[in-house]
């Protein structure tokens, strides 16, 4: 199991994800079909190139909030998680197009019992998005109910 339970994080651990993802062209248009958004800002090139600063198309937000979240994952939660409690101060302070390189770092930024739950403590992780130039493309916080190790 590559996740870690609740007693194996602390404050301040940083973990700088291996894997990395080129987006491309496809991967924006199924999810934004899957997802139906329409936005011309996903999918319209000839409208990005003439009436948006950008002059191509956006790599759909959701799509760049739930890969960074999806590569933290086999490094911090696989198998260890209860339940996804929620994402927080979700921001994208740069687009991601067609043909990006992503990698992601992700910081555990708070721990908490769970009052509710004895066997589960919550960790929040503040996940970060790059670019390949290095340029932070997302960013958010993310709540885990996470496992306790078990009993021996």
């Amino acid at each position: 199991m590559a996740g870690l339970y609740f007693e194996e994080f602390h404050v301040g651990q940083t973990f700088r994800h291996a894997i990395r993802r080129t987006v491309t062209e496809a991967d924006n248009v199924f999810f934004s079909a899957l997802t139906h958004n329409p936005a011309a800002l996903h999918l319209d090139a000839e409208y990005c190139r003439t009436q948006t600063e950008f002059g191509q198309r956006i790599v759909n937000s959701v799509f760049t909030l739930g890969l960074m979240v999806g590569i933290s994952v086999g490094d911090t939660t696989l198998g260890t998680t209860v339940a996804n409690l929620g994402w927080d101060e979700v921001r994208f302070p740069k687009p991601l197009f067609h043909g990006d390189t992503v990698h992601c770092e992700s910081e555990v930024v708070e721990l908490r019992d769970s009052r509710s739950r004895p066997d589960n403590g919550i960790v929040v992780f503040q996940h970060r998005a790059f670019n390949q130039r290095d340029e932070l493309v997302a960013i958010c916080r993310r709540s885990a109910l996470m496992l306790r190790r078990p009993a021996p």
